[in-house]
């Protein structure tokens, strides 16, 4: 008998690190899942969607100005980052609350690789962050009214805090390796970040927070906003990458790779940290444009029918929309004020930055109107009063100044063609009231009603005579003569007057 040998060739096995490179994207494609599944953060995608709905409906009144709306994108992601750091850190401390650890220490997977494949876990949670962004931004932009330019960079950090704070809860459940860390770093930061306790004021180390966000009533041109965006997008990328690579340090990743990601990360996080420290700090440059963007301004001019309509470039597309208040409150006019050419200017005072309350002074110039920024809502009425005033005092300076009857032919022609004329009287005055007397908001200085003018006005307006329109192009000259009384106006438009003489006709 002969015995016949055979040996079977060994199989060709992959490198080890090549295996341990498969085994690591394998659990962390596990735990993403896991970690997207999770209630936290099922709970504040939801939410963050839902808020996403609720607010870009209306926002900015349907005129939205984009170098504003990439801003507003920034501050709820922290919510959704808050809970991903909460289910990152209980994913990495499972083991241990299970007691398995031991059974998984003897895998292929040494504690840095589990370490590692946690920390690539939260990127698809960011990866559905930007696309939340994205939608939110895509609606405000596609809005027929909406004019400015977003920035890549300030669309980045919604992202990027949902990164930074997943790889901070890898960090603090490798280091601490206790359930209980994570939700009370949670506390902080949501009374720190979300919750508004930090500081309050916009300067170099306030940059050092996730979002920092600077809108005011009335934006200002892209090009002089000063915002270091793209160093504070490099900022927290270096964050996120060097916090998740010290967490696979500490867990025991020492290869080269992993010292050479952490340097990178330390180094961007430091470089961005410094520059858009000195980056909040305007430049002599800025603030020279500042200057002349707020003294003389190089706008772009248009033509729409009879009168001229003057607007920062970015702002340009808006000048058809202001002709169309002009008209109508023309159209309601008499006398010369029905054909007059009017000379329509955007003003902005940018010398304080964004997010500043600042006022603009009332021009002298004759037939020259004021518009700011923002649009829609309150600032349609608030325009239609400055063009009124302007076509019966003939210069802003001289309708803040008005006290006699002629303001109840000013509000009279602001108010009479619009939808909801009551509603629209409200929302001009800054108390809301239509009763009693107001101050009148405007784009410069503010005009002001009495109480008996505003008795002749809502008169006029909640159930207005026949022919009042009429009225007002047969009396021009008598309703626009200074001096006029409310008592007088009235009688001309067929109301009744006030109860009592106005103080300033006294």
């Amino acid at each position: 008998m002969s015995t016949v040998l055979t040996q079977d060739s060994a199989p060709v096995q992959a490198p080890l690190h090549d295996r341990g490179a498969r085994a690591v994207l394998a659990l962390a494609r596990f735990e993403a899942r896991r970690l997207l599944l999770s209630v936290p953060v099922v709970i504040a995608f939801v939410a963050y969607v839902a808020w996403i709905v609720w607010r870009t409906r209306e926002s900015w009144d349907g005129y939205p100005v984009l170098q504003e709306a990439d801003q507003a994108t920034q501050s709820t992601p922290m919510l959704v980052g808050l809970a991903v750091l909460l289910g990152a850190a209980r994913a990495v401390v499972r083991s241990e609350r299970h007691g398995t650890e031991h059974h998984i220490s003897v895998l292929v997977l040494r504690p840095w690789r589990r370490t590692a494949a946690h920390a690539l876990s939260v990127v698809p949670a960011a990866l559905l962050t930007a696309v939340c962004v994205a939608g939110q931004f895509g609606w405000e932009a596609l809005k027929p009214g909406a004019v400015g330019h977003g920035s890549p960079a300030e669309l980045a950090v919604g992202p990027l805090t949902v990164l930074a704070f997943g790889a901070l809860g890898v960090l603090l459940g490798r280091v601490t390796m206790s359930a209980f860390a994570a939700p009370l770093l949670v506390v902080v930061l949501l009374f720190v970040f979300v919750l508004g306790t930090g500081p309050s004021e916009v300067s170099g180390l306030s940059w050092l927070a996730p979002a920092i966000a600077e809108t005011g009533p009335d934006a200002l041109p892209s090009d002089l906003l000063g915002r270091p965006a793209t160093w504070h997008a490099l900022y927290l990328a270096g964050v996120a990458l060097g916090v998740a690579l010290l967490a696979v340090t500490v867990a025991g990743g020492r290869t080269a790779a992993v010292r050479a990601g952490l340097a990178l990360g330390l180094a961007a996080a430091v470089t961005g940290g410094v520059l858009q420290a000195r980056g909040a700090t305007p430049s002599p440059e800025l603030t020279a444009a500042r200057e002349r963007a707020s003294v003389k301004p190089d706008l772009t001019c248009a033509e729409h029918g009879r009168s001229r309509y003057c607007a920062l470039p970015e702002w340009a597309p808006r000048t058809g929309t202001w002709a169309g208040v002009v008209d109508r409150v023309q159209a309601v006019a008499g006398g010369s004020a029905h054909d007059r050419r009017l000379d329509v200017r955007q003003r902005i005072d940018a010398r304080y930055g964004p997010g500043t309350d600042t006022t603009i002074p009332a021009s002298t110039e004759p037939h020259r109107v004021t518009v700011g920024t923002a649009w829609g809502g309150n600032r349609v009425p608030e325009f239609s009063s400055a063009v009124a005033a302007v076509l019966v005092a003939g210069t802003e300076a001289a309708a803040s100044e008005l006290c006699d009857g002629r303001m109840v032919t000013v509000m009279w022609l602001s108010l009479s063609w619009q939808d909801d004329p009551m509603d629209a009287l409200r929302r001009v005055r800054l108390d809301d009231s239509v009763k009693g007397s107001a101050i009148v908001l405007s784009p410069t200085d503010p005009l002001s009603m009495t109480e008996g003018q505003t008795d002749v006005v809502r008169r006029l307006l909640e159930n207005p005579p026949a022919g009042v329109g009429a009225r007002v192009k047969e009396h021009w000259a008598e309703l626009t003569a200074p001096g006029v009384t409310t008592a007088e106006v009235a009688k001309l438009l067929g109301v009744a007057g006030p109860g009592k003489a106005d103080s300033c006709e006294e």
